[in-house]
This record gives structure tokens, sequence and C-alpha cells, in this order.
């Protein structure tokens, strides 16, 4: 076969052969196959789409292409997490502690933030001495001793994607389906958990905009995993406002501490508790979601889920005397507040104009590779259907400097809409999908 007979194939939108997309993948990763001939497979699977099995084939295929961890030394069950990101989302620093906790090995790779979406290895390197690029010998061991290793993703690891995601960038076809979920689910395979849970965003400051393409790639994802045997369970969350409070790297894991010890934001909690009973329930140490909730909040209470997360940090070779002293974080240089211009409620908080005030701050990157500040970002102090008075604080913005304060202190203030009348309540979550279908599922926060 020809590359060029494949993508003729799909263009004329007839289903591929699982050889036919090996050979696809194969060969644009070892060289035989150009950046244009991928370019015009990428836009035919683009407008034709794929069936469930294509894009089954097509996220073993990119798994295969690049290293495959294997976690079978290590005893106990082992349940990844993934996150289609979002604004304020330091979730992984909670449930990755408090989930290990309750004796499942969280095995977990993430990546760096990019656009107005934060990444958890930039907001765990704002502790001092936090590594996050450890060897794949000392990522198993910390898993093996302790329960729990958050690290960066390897080159050698499903390199398919990598150079695949680069192309979708440049030639407008990120936005499809089968190829978002293959290569999310091909990292997620590649990393070796026995089950994966998904939090699966929609929303003004989500890459999915409507509930409904959220929940189409929800379906597509757990379609993959029951199709490689992996467990895997969605959660479909709203992004219509930041997650918590915080926004910005330092002041994420000062949220995300305060949440291990029973004082953080009611959504995040919420949210945390919802991924992680699901973990615990696909790793067999709950019955239901509903008694793993009730483990998980027990562990909160004693103060496992902190000693875990210190466990964690001292491994990484980090200062574990941020849990109980958060000044060695870093902070901003000037602190300033952004007032209401008006009274009533607090209609909506536009989570991607938040998004983007923070990465204008310098908390986010534009580009892969650029240098961050983790002092800087966003403190919400009001949210969605919270009262509010002309001059009432609505935000602190953290900067660098005043003339970065002021342009913060307008973008937040834009973000903001206030109206005279309180909104009907704000849904976090709104269903969970696993194999067994989809659960209509609503919470506030």
């Amino acid at each position: 076969m020809t590359a060029c007979e494949v993508i003729m194939k799909k263009r004329n939108g007839l289903p591929l052969t699982r050889d036919e997309i090996r050979f696809i993948v194969r060969g644009f990763v070892e060289g035989g196959i150009p950046d244009y001939q991928m370019a015009a497979f990428l836009m035919a699977v683009y407008f034709r789409g794929m069936t469930p099995v294509e894009t089954a084939e097509l996220t073993t295929a990119m798994a295969e292409s690049g290293d495959l961890v294997d976690l079978s030394s290590i005893p106990g069950p082992k349940v990844d997490k993934h996150s289609t990101g979002g604004v304020g989302d330091k979730t992984s620093l909670v449930l990755g502690p408090m989930v290990a906790s309750a004796g499942v090995v969280v095995p977990k790779m993430s990546g760096r933030g990019l656009g107005h979406t934060g990444g958890t290895l930039d907001k765990l390197e704002s502790i001092p001495g936090l590594r996050v690029s450890l060897s794949l010998e000392e990522f198993l061991s910390n898993v093996r001793r302790i329960g729990i290793a958050i690290v960066g993703q390897t080159a050698r690891l499903v390199p398919a994607d990598g150079k695949m995601y680069a192309l979708r960038d440049v030639t407008a076809t990120v936005d499809s389906i089968p190829l978002i979920a293959s290569s999310i689910m091909s990292k997620k395979i590649a990393g070796g958990a026995d089950g994966i849970v998904l939090d699966v965003k929609f929303g003004s400051g989500a890459f999915m905009k409507t509930f409904e393409s959220a929940l189409e790639l929800a379906r597509s994802m757990v379609d993959i995993g029951a199709s490689v045997g992996r467990r895997t369970v969605a959660v479909i969350s709203c992004m219509e406002q930041p997650l918590g409070r915080a926004v910005g790297n330092a002041l994420e894991v000062r949220e995300a501490l305060e949440t291990l010890k029973g004082r953080g934001p009611d959504d995040l909690r919420e949210l945390c508790l919802e991924i992680g009973s699901r973990m615990l329930w696909l790793a067999g140490k709950a019955d239901d979601a509903e008694s793993g909730r009730r483990l998980l909040e027990e562990r909160l209470r004693s103060g496992q889920c902190l000693d875990k997360f210190r466990e964690m940090v001292e491994a990484q070779g980090g200062d574990a005397s941020v849990v109980d002293d958060y000044s060695i974080l870093p902070k901003a240089a000037v602190v300033r507040p952004v007032t209401a211009a008006s009274t009533g409620y607090v209609r909506s908080v536009d989570a991607l104009t938040i998004g983007r005030a923070a990465m204008g701050l310098g908390a986010g990157r534009e580009v892969k590779g650029a240098a961050i500040d983790h002092s800087v970002g966003i403190v919400l102090e009001k949210k969605v259907g919270d009262r509010v008075r002309a001059g009432d604080v609505l935000a602190w913005c953290h900067a660098r400097d005043d003339s970065s304060a002021e342009s913060g202190i307008d973008a937040v203030r834009s973000a903001y809409a206030i109206a005279p009348e309180i909104r009907a309540g704000y849904r976090l979550i709104h269903a969970v999908v696993s194999a067994h279908g989809v659960e209509a599922y609503g919470t506030g926060g």
C-alpha cells in the first residue's frame, strides 16, 4: 500500500483497516511519510471522521509508536486521571495524594500549560527544589514506594502524538473528536495504568465549548478504553467560570494545600471527591462512588491526604515545609484589587477571559518552552451567584509590576457580568459516562 492510497480511501469516506492505520502512523514517525501527506490524512479524518473501531486502532498505533510503561511489577491497582484542560484546574494536585492515601497507586504523567490553560508540572515547580523530570526508573521507584508520582512525559512516550499534534496545530485540524480522543487516550494507555478517569470539561474556558461536544468526546474515549481493556470513566464538568478561586501557579498550589486541609473552595473539593470516588471504584477499593466518597472524606479529615502530598514532594526533591509554610512559595511584587462598578449579583465570570488575563500577567505561555512567572495570577473573591455592592473587591491581581497589574485589572473586570437578579444555580458536574452508559448528574459549585 501507499500513503496516497490510504489518504484517498479516507477522503472518500471509507473505513480504514488496522494495517492501513498502522502503516500511516509508523511511516510518519519513522520519516517515510512526509508532513504534507500526513497533513492531508489528518484533513481527510477531520472531514470524514472515523468509526469507533478506526479511532481505537489509531489510538493503539499511536500508543505503540514509542515506549510503553510497564507497571506490572508494582503491586496493587493503578489508576490514572486526565483533564481536558481549564482555568484554575489544580485537581491533580489534590486528587493524586487523596487517592494514593486510600491505597490506590497513582502513576501520573502530566503536561505543561499552553495558552490560557494551566499545566500541572508548572504548578508543582512553584515548590522550591521539586523535580518533575524524573527518569523512568525514579518514577517507578517513587510509585512503588509511596504510591504516587507526578512527572513530565518522556520524549519516547507516544512520539506519534507529538509529531501529529504539531501538524494539527498549523493545519486547522485540532478540533476533530477522533483526533482529540486518540491523542489523549494514546498517552494514557502508554502510561500503563489499569483504569482511567477523565475530566472532560466544556464551556468558555475549555477546549470543548458545548456539553454536547464534551459528551461526544467522553463517549469516544470511554469506548477506546473498553476496546483495549482499560476500565474508563469520564466526568463531564463545566468550565464557564474558573475552578476554585486561584488562577496562577504558586497561587494554585496554595489553594490545593488548603483543600487538602479541608479549607478549600467548595467546587474544587466537590470535583475532586467526584473524580476521586470514581478512581477508587475502578481500582476495586470501593463498591460504588458513594462509598468511595466516604472513604476519601475520612482520609481528608484524618490528615492522611496531606501527609501523602508531603511524601510526594519530598520524594521528588521538593521542600516539603511548603505544606505548613506558604511563605516559601514565589510571591508577586504587586497585589492589586479589582473592584465592582455596580451593585447586584455575579451573573457570570468568563473563564476564558480570566485565563487570558492570567497569561497576560505572565502565569502562562503562548508558545511551548516559553518562561513563566510562578508568582503571578488572579484570586477571585466573588463567583457566580454572589451578591456584590459597587466598590466591593471582585478579585485580586498578583502582578510583577504596576503596569501589568493595571492591564490585568481591566481584563479581570471585563470577565465579570453583574446583574440585578441572582442567576439560577450554577451546575459544576453535568454527567458521568462509563461503559454502562450516561448518568445524568447535577451539582452546584
